[in-house]
């Protein structure tokens, strides 16, 4: 029961967009925590945020005896260093506290951008179908082919059967999931995921919103069948899962040398979806 309720109360981590600018959240026991930091850099534009929270808490505590470090928590989130690091987070009602504090004519605009972010979640606990809706609706707006669109929300499905039977079986999250995702891409398509960014262009998005067709399919069998063996073989902890797979990727990368051999083309390409609208799937 013990294992039970540490499983439930596991942190996922999201970052999100506001007015284009990046806020670090994470999701502890169902409910979104935002950095007091990044709420602070977006709504003051201040070039040391962290040096402005710290003096705000002291004004405050002086103004009206109310603390508030006291309504955050610690939580680890990734740094700009790609570190995890622990740093101030608050839930929505405390964001709000904090809020009262600063002048910002971003404030009341914030207000409802945070309200709709946190309810959204909410929601999205209760049917899961809703996330994907609103994913699909981003891809849209973005200018993805439909028939692309779908391959896109099958294949983020099969991802999460994937890591789903990840976390049961003793997987720790972030590098861990990482390393395990990148033996799949490299045995399916010869390259590290870092590598296949570089020959797309990319930087910091996203991998698979930038693949195509084949590319997906061929994504979603490398997954699809790790899973399965990792069902079959019962594997339990990181060893054990990584052979999975491996093998699961290598089934994949089998069928993607018969594609190229038989059509006479390569899978894997430079092309990208770069040339779209910028918008961030939740």
């Amino acid at each position: 029961m013990k294992e039970k309720n540490k499983k439930e109360k596991s942190e996922l981590s999201e970052p999100v967009l506001f007015m284009g600018q990046k806020i670090r959240r994470v999701i502890v026991e169902g409910e979104w925590w935002f950095s007091v930091v990044d709420v602070i850099r977006v709504l003051t534009d201040s070039a040391r945020p962290d040096g402005y929270w710290v003096a705000m808490k002291a004004r405050v505590n002086n103004d009206d005896g109310i603390q508030l470090s006291t309504i955050c928590r610690h939580l680890k989130l990734e740094a700009p260093d790609k570190k995890m690091r622990e740093t101030d987070c608050a839930n929505t009602e405390g964001i709000f506290r904090i809020i009262q504090s600063i002048s910002s004519p971003k404030a009341e605009p914030f207000k409802r951008w945070l309200a709709t972010v946190g309810y959204e979640r909410i929601q999205e606990i209760a049917d899961p179908e809703l996330a994907m809706d609103r994913a699909k609706a981003i891809y849209e707006k973005k200018g993805y082919p439909k028939d692309w669109i779908d391959k896109r929300m099958r294949g983020i499905a099969v991802c999460h059967s994937l890591t789903d039977e990840w976390r049961d079986r003793g997987l720790k999250k972030g590098s861990e999931y990482a390393i395990l995702t990148n033996e799949i891409v490299e045995s399916t398509f010869g390259l590290k995921v870092e590598d296949y960014k570089k020959l797309k262009g990319l930087e910091r998005e996203n991998l698979r919103d930038h693949m195509e067709d084949m590319e997906l399919i061929l994504t979603m069998l490398g997954e699809a069948t790790t899973t399965k063996l990792t069902q079959v073989r019962d594997s339990q902890g990181f060893v054990p899962l990584k052979k999975d797979a491996n093998d699961g990727g290598g089934v994949a990368g089998r069928a993607k040398k018969d594609i190229e051999k038989l059509t006479g083309t390569k899978v894997v390409n430079p092309n990208n979806f770069l040339g779209l609208k910028r918008l961030d799937v939740k």
